[in-house]
């Protein structure tokens, strides 16, 4: 797969039809980013067209760079996520990365699911478990085995809960004593929390599976906890798994995901969604406001990565950044036009430091168009393409926010 010093598959197989692009989160550990180009080079041989490997941050190419390689040489780009769980980055900032690249370029994007839970994933943690057993001299058919499903842990309550619907699974139909899930941080149950838990229980083994992808300073920290637990407790004998690295059965769950998001059948738990219904703890977050800055945010914040060699303003992020909202409502109510007039407005403008992007949804149908300029927290609702003007030239270019239209503030 292309590295940060070549071009993609796609530009040297000179395709004109698909490419898929596999988004992995991005790891300062060079070894966990190139656990994600294997599996991308594997997906490739796989499906029989080109696959790329982008990252979320930390690693070469950036979705945007990544985009803007495959966009001269193919029509349509499938998404195919390396996120376990749907938690903000496959909710937030990777629908906002392609809004931005749709806007920028010439291509049909369609967005896949996350991993989530998947038979080949139970069995491929089947399979880790039984590795541990082996080497803890122990069979989960006489002995009392526990296991624990340890997660990153996320401030989103539908991955939490998959989590634990996953180690629920694993549990059935299979000999293991009991199945926990903990997590990281974040969120409880913690892992320490959960294995001083099952030392009551005085199992035989306590099997430790690290619920991440690659081999990086989550794992260790599991590992190193796991260690932790076995020395203080000399009954139990506990050790910790591998993750799920390039195990070929995760090529299964892409192709079903690269296959959904090809032919628009991509299912996702908008029931418990906190973006979506008001749950319990999670209410100032129903209707997006919050998610879309989170994700501005985060995209900004790793906008002039440190950490890797490139030229020191190939990313320098902009002074404010517009969403309009082009979801069906505002669309008819005429945001399209909102949002060229006010990209020809600071196109025009001498002073205006400003990026102006679609955005899917900003839950407030009824009220649009919606504007939301970042990183002031302001909203404005019922623009109109003549009120472009004023949202440059006086909110944009001298800080003035545009009372009359304001719909809310955060």
């Amino acid at each position: 797969m292309s590295t940060p010093d070549q071009t993609t598959h796609a530009s040297t197989a000179g395709f004109d039809d698909e490419a898929v692009l596999l988004i992995g989160h991005g790891s300062r550990r060079e070894k966990s980013n190139e656990q994600v180009r294997e599996l991308a080079a594997d997906l490739e041989s796989r499906l029989g067209i080109p696959v790329d490997a982008a990252f979320l941050e930390l690693a070469e190419p950036a979705l945007d760079e990544a985009f803007a390689q495959l966009a001269p040489v193919t029509s349509q780009v499938t998404v195919v996520h390396c996120a376990l769980f749907a938690a903000s980055h496959v909710k937030n900032d990777v629908p906002l990365a392609i809004e931005q690249a749709r806007a920028e370029h010439d291509l049909e994007i369609n967005n896949g699911a996350h991993l989530g839970v998947h038979p080949a994933i139970l069995d491929l943690l089947d399979d880790r478990a039984a590795a541990v057993e082996g080497k803890l001299g122990v069979d989960r058919e006489e002995s009392e085995v526990a296991v624990v499903v340890c997660g990153r842990g996320s401030s989103d309550p539908d991955a939490n809960g998959d989590v634990h619907k996953l180690a629920r699974l694993l549990f059935e139909g299979r000999e293991f004593d009991r199945v926990e899930a903990s997590f990281i941080g974040v969120t409880e149950p913690t892992l320490e929390d959960t294995l001083h838990g099952l030392s009551k229980h005085r199992p035989d083994a306590v099997v430790v599976l690290p619920y991440m992808l690659g081999d990086g300073v989550l794992t260790q920290r599991v590992r190193d906890w796991t260690a932790e637990f076995d020395d203080e407790y000399p009954y139990v004998d506990a050790l910790a798994g591998d993750p799920l690295g390039t195990d070929s059965r995760l090529l299964d769950v892409f192709a079903d995901r690269w296959q959904e998001a090809r032919t628009d059948s991509v299912s996702m738990s908008c029931d418990t969604c906190k973006y979506k219904v008001d749950l319990e703890g999670y209410e100032e977050d129903v209707g997006g406001a919050r998610a879309m800055l989170r994700a501005l945010a985060h995209q900004e914040a790793h906008a002039d990565r440190d950490d890797i060699d490139e030229e020191p303003d190939s990313h320098d992020a902009p002074e404010k950044h517009v969403a309009v909202c082009t979801n069906q409502t505002c669309a008819k109510m005429g945001s399209p036009a909102v949002l060229e007039r006010l990209r020809q407005e600071v196109r025009d403008s001498e002073h205006c430091d400003a990026r102006i992007t679609r955005s899917s949804c900003l839950g407030r149908c009824g009220d649009g168009p919606m504007v939301a300029v970042y990183p002031d927290g302001v909203w404005y609702g019922g623009v109109e393409d003549d009120d472009a003007e004023r949202i440059v030239g006086d909110h944009l270019d001298r800080d003035r926010i545009v009372s009359e239209l304001v719909d809310q503030t955060l």
